[in-house]
């Protein structure tokens, strides 16, 4: 009896001969402007599988060092690269052979349109990124983290390579309902990011879980209806934030500007409009960075008083010590 293929082998086998064979199906519905691809060969773009398209509303700036997870052909990599400039660097990962082999014929042909080489591919697993902790301003993905078996760990390795104030911007397919298990057997809906999509929600708490902050879905589409499931392409926007090594109140207050009559961060501190609610200096980074700023009027009332959130006693947690703003 033939054994069972993993889900991992499905996925490479399967872009394996999507490398091979064009599946114009696949390709993404939000096409680059002509502007953004008319450095980059014919062959790549005729293997731009995705669902979306996470470097355009990236803005990615120059300069920044961005990886692309799930990279193929190399089309977000190639498009980044234009924007980074030569002061810049663009990282590509994909576990599919063939689609390295793609991506690394057509890199000197880009690096030649541009003027300069800045793109490099690595092979390697989504679960296990091949690059160093805190070294990436910019992580992007195209429809690619729900054919990973372990989405969490995955979101775990984004977070862990981002810097500080990092950010990632990832297109995906999310479910409207959870993938029945006969759904899940079919090994042509998990190639075609059926099978493996997380309903939104799911998405949303896996990043939480893994540190990000800040979420905020950019664009929403219907995908496709499949076994009578909606499934949508989203790109989601989120950042890392690296905690101080105290949690400290210096006399700043943060005013919330509105629309809304109130709101919570991912911390649990709430901000009524037009209040001034007592921060500490890890939520002051928070608020005076993207994508908070310009949400909150910062008031510093130069006070020589620093007070600290200590553990409470016995059990190793955190308190509020007084503070309005609460805890990080």
């Amino acid at each position: 009896m033939e054994k069972k293929k993993d889900r991992r082998e499905v996925v490479k086998d399967f872009y394996a001969d999507a490398a091979a064979t064009p599946r114009p199906a696949l390709c993404s519905p939000e096409v680059h402007g002509k502007g953004s691809v008319a450095h980059i060969p014919k062959e790549v773009l005729d293997i731009s599988y995705g669902c979306g398209s996470p470097v355009r509303l990236a803005a990615v700036k120059s300069g920044e060092t961005v990886l692309d997870l799930g990279s193929g052909g190399g089309i977000d990599c190639f498009v980044a690269a234009k924007e980074t400039g030569p002061e810049g660097s663009v990282i590509g990962v994909d576990m599919t052979g063939e689609m390295l082999g793609k991506a690394r014929a057509a890199a000197s042909k880009v690096a030649e349109s541009l003027g300069y080489g800045n793109v490099e591919f690595k092979e390697g697993f989504l679960e296990d990124i091949p690059v160093p902790d805190g070294s990436v301003d910019l992580v992007l993905s195209n429809c690619v983290i729900n054919l990973a078996a372990d989405k969490g760990q995955v979101m775990a390795e984004v977070m862990r390579v981002l810097r500080d104030k990092g950010r990632f911007c990832i297109s995906d397919v999310v479910a409207e309902e959870a993938i029945p298990e006969h759904m899940k057997a079919d090994e042509n809906l998990w190639g075609e990011c059926i099978s493996g999509a997380l309903k939104e929600d799911e998405f949303m708490d896996d990043s939480r879980r893994a540190g990000a902050y800040g979420l905020e879905v950019l664009a929403r589409s219907l995908y496709r209806v499949a076994g009578g499931i909606r499934f949508y392409s989203i790109v989601l926007r989120g950042y890392k934030f690296v905690k101080g090594a105290e949690c400290l109140y210096k006399g700043h207050f943060a005013i919330y500007n509105g629309p809304f009559s109130k709101i919570s961060d991912d911390d649990g501190h709430e901000f009524p409009v037009g209040v001034m609610v007592e921060v500490c200096t890890d939520t002051l980074a928070k608020l005076q960075s993207a994508p908070y700023k310009g949400l909150f009027s910062i008031i510093d009332t130069k006070s020589e008083e620093v007070v600290a959130c200590g553990p409470v006693a016995g059990d190793g947690s955190e308190q509020d010590d007084g503070g309005s703003g609460g805890c990080c």
